[in-house]
């Protein structure tokens, strides 16, 4: 359990908010590089370049950090949704996302494509991690339908929760999709993936 799901309702300080988000950068760089079983403690220590003992000030355990992680993710995944319902374009929007994804950076806000499948493997061995991961794509299929049900005047599609339930979900395996493409083809032709995501999209988009 990370410090923010204890019972502390003391607000954490900018220098703490600081050096968690320290600890999570380099807890993800450690994590794409290792993986989640082979990462250890140390190396997320040196990769932080800080003492193993300030990191356990913040979190206890690795498994911790691997959900402040899950959780972290969630609330960025958030934003770009109302990002791409935002957009004049969603397939500029979603074209944007795979560049991030197949060109990762240890800075990077969002999550990059070989630790969003890490995630995915650890969800069938970690039932923590798996509520975690349900518990984010609820949130996400719910931002989605939102969007998709909003009346156009107001920057939705208009459409009914009937018709919007089906679509988020097929939105989110697109968005999944997109990110094991990016882990896997990095180099893919983008105007090609334009193309076919033009296609995929603007129906997805219809009544």
């Amino acid at each position: 359990m990370s410090r923010d799901d204890k019972n502390d309702e003391t607000p954490l300080s900018p220098r703490a908010r600081e050096q968690r988000e320290r600890i999570l950068a380099a807890a993800q760089h450690c994590f794409v590089k290792y993986g989640f079983h082979a990462a250890s403690m140390a190396n997320i220590a040196e990769a932080a370049a800080m003492s193993a003992g300030l990191i356990y000030r913040y979190f206890p355990n690795k498994s911790s950090i691997v959900l402040a992680i899950i959780e972290r993710q969630s609330e960025m995944e958030l934003e770009d949704i109302r990002a791409l319902g935002a957009s004049t374009d969603p397939v500029d929007a979603l074209m944007e996302c795979f560049v991030e994804w197949s060109r990762p950076r240890p800075d990077m806000r969002i999550m990059n494509a070989a630790l969003f499948l890490e995630t995915s493997a650890e969800a069938t061995r970690d039932k923590q991690v798996a509520n975690a991961i349900h518990h984010a794509d609820e949130l996400a299929c719910t931002e989605f339908r939102q969007w998709l049900e909003k009346p156009a005047e107001e920057g939705g599609i208009g459409m009914s929760p009937a018709i919007s339930e089906r679509r988020s979900l097929a939105l989110m395996l697109l968005v999944e999709g997109l990110a094991v493409r990016a882990a896997r083809d990095p180099k893919l032709d983008t105007e090609l993936l334009r193309e076919a995501l033009a296609e995929v999209v603007h129906k997805l988009m219809e009544e």
